[in-house]
Order: C-alpha cells, then sequence, then structure tokens
C-alpha cells in the first residue's frame, strides 16, 4: 500500500471514530471586567466598494477609560475601518492609541463583528489586542480579552461605549 494510501486510510479511520462521539459540554470561560472606554468620534466616511463589501472610515477623536488601575485617555487620530458585508453584517476594524494617566502610550487593535439578526436583535462582539510597553502595563500584551461597543454619546458628540473583559 503507498503513503498516500495509507495517510487517506488513517484519516478516514479517525474522521469515522469521532462521528459517534457527543461534544463535550461547553466549558464556562472566567472573565472579568478590566476597563471601558468612551471614545468620541466623528462622522462616518465612505470609502467605496470593494470585492469584500462597501468599506467605511470612522475617525476617532479621542475620549476616556478607567478600570482597576488602569486609566486615560483615548488620543485623537485612529480610525474604525468597517468593512459593510452583504450579508448584513459589519466587520470592526480599530486600530488606535490610549495613554494611561502615567503617560505610557499603549497601541489598541480591536476587531470584531456587529450584527443584527432576523429577529431584530443586535449585537457586537470584539476582541482587542494591546501592544503595551514591558513594565506596569506588560500585562495587558499577556492577556485575552473581549469586548462589547454600544451607543454612547448624542448626535452633537457622537461616541462609543466599549467596555472590555479580561479571559482567564
Amino acid at each position: 500500500m503507498s503513503f498516500r494510501l495509507r495517510l487517506v486510510c488513517a484519516f478516514a479511520a479517525l474522521a469515522t471514530s469521532a462521528m459517534g462521539q457527543t461534544a463535550p459540554a461547553p466549558a464556562t470561560v472566567p472573565s472579568r471586567f478590566a476597563f471601558e472606554e468612551w471614545v468620541t468620534i466623528a462622522p462616518m466616511e465612505t470609502i467605496g466598494t470593494t470585492p469584500n463589501g462597501l468599506r467605511t472610515r470612522i475617525p476617532i477623536t479621542g475620549g476616556t477609560f478607567a478600570g482597576p488601575g488602569l486609566s486615560g485617555k483615548v488620543l485623537p487620530g485612529g480610525a474604525d475601518w468597517q468593512l459593510h458585508r452583504a450579508d448584513g453584517s459589519t466587520i470592526i476594524d480599530a486600530d488606535y492609541m490610549i495613554e494611561t494617566d502615567d503617560h505610557v502610550q499603549i497601541h489598541v487593535r480591536n476587531t470584531g463583528v456587529s450584527y443584527t439578526n432576523k429577529e431584530g436583535v443586535h449585537y457586537v462582539w470584539t476582541v482587542p489586542r494591546f501592544e503595551a510597553p514591558m513594565g506596569a502595563y506588560g500585562w495587558l500584551n499577556d492577556s485575552t480579552f473581549v469586548g462589547t461597543i454600544s451607543s454612547a454619546g448624542d448626535k452633537e458628540h457622537p461616541a462609543v461605549r466599549i467596555t472590555i473583559y479580561r479571559i482567564g
């Protein structure tokens, strides 16, 4: 029997043995509040239609953040580069900087999806990642986070509230 045929047979055997097994019960994922950002934004700018959907940009103009042992301001100059897909979902890809009250700058890359289902239920989940200098905020580099985004502010002062939870 050739090596290729033995390999196909081995994969088939593994797949067949796994088919009769039940999936394990989902694990409860421990999480705790890390901090919350209030991000001020400028009006959405339309970039144009691409092969992947409608590309837009929402400039980040500033804001603040606070949580246990961590607070400061959101620096202006970042943006959320959104992709509005044909299936109705919006891909979020925000790239910006925050600065702690003790003047440490931290790079934030927050990606996720926004979607409203047929029942009208809207959800937004993100996975923020941080690049912090080694030291007091190094724990941001070594942790996993999830976040939710909701509207904040008003028509004259648009903003979003990003609530971030640390996993584990």
